[in-house]
């Protein structure tokens, strides 16, 4: 009989994976998080190095910290709902496994905050230190579902610490610089075909004469159905920066650009294995307790990992135009360098060597944002924009941790002037995904299943903010 080219290995690099890579489906492209400011949310985040009505501009464009004339703090937090549905139109099982279900939804509700604050020194100077979180977010599909050999939970939480410093040469130019400290935590699950496991041991048992070649179909008939659960907790802080300038036109329009550079992380963690006790015929037990004790003491088995990673460098476009006293408009181009992954190698801490090299070849990417603004009174202003948000991912290397694709932004807000030194602001996003198709077996059908079929996925985000000026 054939036995399956089964590779716990390749099962634990694929859980580390999103150590360093983020979970499921993030609001912005691959597994970013947009989700900087709850005032400029309502334009979709159109025109974001231009953007200086609060403080929380500085995530964008440092340099925007020059217009703060006075100490401003400004305070969000957004409720993210992602919708991940899997449909399936072919999946295949793994060896000696059911199919399993198709996941449920595979999103969960986060809630993503940030803070602002803005010191002016002088007319030329100003400092100011944002704390947010530009990565991450949970998904988890049922624990039976048919892709379980390749993902169940991800959870990656982010922050990130930018201070920054503006400073104004000229009226009508100027220029920012930062600093960001970053860390990420991450905790990533899935299931182990321990049966698959099984069989492939019984293979190499009886290719090394220890076992009869006669004994593997009976082995594999006994053990069916067995799964191992396999977790990998990781975190690491790297440093990165931050530049920008704001030039103004003229009084109604300013042109902002930024760059934020890549961060590179040596992710370290720990994976954990917890092996079923395999239940057979008596007749069977010494040649499974063998077989079992070999699977859990050199594939199974706990143990550190370690991976490095340089997560994408950033480069904002923005222009920003005043028509008149009632109306605003905003335009924004982003650019990702999100090919500084192509591929993602794993190594055991304990010197037994590399566990696998995975390709991903994520592309480099835009995403395009228009917005409005509309001055109904001295209290209140409307928002409104729309953007177009590309995906690095390619659909050959599409896996059920990372089911991304291009989508749509659809965006509204309001802001309410409380007082001279009060604005609330409050918006909503619906993100619209394209369908993701995905044909991915992980490198082993028999071992991981093939998981064939499509995601249908959309989210909504709801931004509050309180920016007080002191």
């Amino acid at each position: 009989m054939t036995t399956p080219n089964f590779r716990p290995r390749r099962l634990a690099a694929a859980v580390a994976t999103m150590c360093a890579l983020g979970a499921g489906h993030a609001q912005g492209a691959a597994f970013a998080l947009q989700e900087n400011s709850g005032s400029g949310l309502g334009n979709a985040y159109a025109g974001g190095a231009a953007f200086t009505e609060d403080a929380s501009g500085m995530w964008s464009n440092p340099a925007t910290l020059s217009k703060r004339l006075t100490m401003e703090g400004a305070a969000a937090f957004h409720i993210i709902t992602p919708s991940i549905k899997f449909r399936d139109s072919g999946s295949i099982a793994a060896l000696n496994q059911p199919l399993g279900g198709n996941g449920g939804d595979a999103g969960d509700t986060a809630l993503v905050p940030n803070t602002y604050i803005a010191v002016p020194i002088n007319r030329q100077w100003v400092f100011g230190v944002g704390i947010n979180a530009p990565f991450g977010l949970v998904t988890e599909y049922d624990g039976d579902w048919l892709g379980r050999y390749q993902a169940v939970k991800s959870e990656v939480r982010t922050i990130n610490v930018n201070p920054a410093i503006s400073w104004r040469p000229r009226d009508n130019l100027a220029i920012g610089v930062g600093v960001n400290w970053q860390r990420i935590d991450a905790e990533l699950t899935n299931k182990v075909n321990y049966s698959g496991a099984i069989a492939q041991a019984a293979q190499q048992a009886a290719a090394g004469g220890l076992i009869p070649a006669a004994a593997i179909p009976g082995i594999v008939a006994a053990t069916p159905g067995y799964d191992a659960s396999a977790k990998v907790e990781g975190d690491d802080d790297a440093w990165g920066w931050n530049v920008g300038i704001l030039w103004d036109i003229s009084p109604n329009t300013r042109f902002g650009a930024s760059y934020r550079s890549e961060i590179e992380y040596k992710v370290d963690g720990a994976a954990s294995f917890d092996n079923p006790t395999v239940t057979v015929p008596p007749a069977l037990a010494p040649v499974i307790a063998q077989l079992t004790n070999g699977i859990n003491t050199t594939r199974l088995y706990n143990g550190g990992v370690t991976s490095d990673i340089t997560l994408p460098a950033i480069a904002n476009f923005s222009i920003f135009h005043r028509i008149n006293d009632r109306w605003d408009v905003m335009a924004d181009v982003q650019w990702t360098g999100w090919s500084s992954i192509k591929d993602l190698t794993f190594t055991r801490t304990d010197g037994t060597g590399v566990l696998s090299t995975t390709p991903e070849n994520f592309d480099d990417v835009f995403r395009y944002s228009v917005g409005a603004n509309y001055r109904h009174s001295d209290r209140w202003l409307f928002r409104s924009g729309i953007a177009y948000d590309e995906s690095p991912v390619n659909t050959a290397d599409r896996t059920p941790r990372l089911p991304d694709a291009d989508r749509w932004w659809l965006s509204f807000g309001a802001q309410y002037k409380w007082s001279n030194n009060l604005k609330i602001d409050g918006g909503f996003t619906y993100i619209s995904s394209k369908d993701a198709s995905i044909s991915q077996n992980a490198g082993s059908t028999p071992s991981f299943g093939q998981i064939q079929g499509s995601y249908d996925a959309y989210v909504t985000i709801f931004s509050f903010q309180g920016t007080y000026t002191f």
